[in-house]
């Protein structure tokens, strides 16, 4: 089983039930390593003391903040813990707020909530409270050196758990809005039926990083030595002269059926590998 990320209580009123966090999501992509291109050799990174002139090693680390331009005020792990709130624990609800109030532009990170064989009960009362009043709770956690608002929803019959930003840490645009344009209620009608031709039900599954395949299908013809074939790049856009024209166009060429649009635009990111000779094969570590 995978490891949890965090343990401690979730309390609600005076019930209380414990529960652990699982990672509900993280990327998935190939990473490259650096090399030295003369004879392929791993670089390596070291800890790096000016003052000294030497290699430290992590043993020798510690944390600071800088206070004042070059003065630093050092902060020992000890000391952190000392300091941490009763949320490093104890996950309190606050209040509930009704699901759809709540922008997604908040959302940060996403969890698994599962409960100890003691909290199951509570759990399943919680779970069940929330998917029938469609609220959503609203708590803090502390983990990994930061006290969070979290958002708790019923998801599967279970719970899921959402890190979220802080009001000062979403970012406001100037300028940003709805643009000071008068639209003809032609325009919005074909605008409606285009997007209509486009709805489709939310299938993730559909969809994959063309870009990651890409490589993946890349570094196997390298290895091969093999080409792929390059991705035809998009010709540069004209600007949009005549709105209803291009939303009429636009109509009239979509395929009939929405999985087949992402099937379709997914096939035109892809490259194949093609078996002919790559000019320069890869190159062998040196001995």
């Amino acid at each position: 089983m995978a490891s949890s990320v965090w343990s401690g209580y979730l309390t609600f009123g005076l019930i209380s039930m414990p529960v652990r966090l699982f990672s509900g999501a993280r990327g998935n992509h190939i990473s490259f390593n650096m090399l030295h291109r003369d004879d392929n050799t791993r670089i390596q990174q070291k800890l790096w003391c000016p003052l000294d002139e030497r290699i430290v090693e992590r043993s020798e680390i510690v944390k600071g903040y800088e206070y004042r331009k070059g003065e630093y005020v050092i902060i020992e792990p000890e000391e952190i813990k000392k300091i941490e709130p009763k949320t490093a624990k104890a996950m309190e609800i606050l209040e509930f707020v009704k699901a759809d109030d709540v922008d997604p532009i908040y959302f940060e990170s996403s969890y698994f909530v599962t409960p100890e064989e003691a909290g199951r009960r509570p759990y399943a009362l919680l779970c069940k409270a929330l998917e029938e009043t469609n609220y959503v709770a609203i708590a803090k956690l502390t983990m990994h050196n930061r006290e969070y608002t979290v958002f708790l929803r019923p998801y599967k019959g279970g719970m899921m758990l959402h890190t979220m930003y802080y009001k000062d840490e979403v970012r406001d645009l100037e300028g940003f809005g709805r643009p000071d344009v008068e639209l003809k209620d032609a325009e919005v009608k074909v605008a409606h039926q285009l997007i209509e031709a486009l709805a489709g039900e939310f299938e993730p599954e559909k969809f994959h990083d063309s870009f990651e395949e890409n490589l993946k299908t890349l570094i196997k013809a390298r290895l091969e030595g093999e080409e792929v074939t390059p991705i035809e790049k998009p010709k540069k856009m004209a600007p949009v002269v005549d709105l209803m024209a291009a939303l009429k166009e636009s109509l009239e060429q979509l395929p009939k059926k929405p999985p087949q649009r992402v099937e379709a635009a997914q096939r035109e990111s892809e490259v194949k590998a093609i078996a002919k000779k790559a000019k320069g094969s890869r190159r062998k570590p040196a001995a």
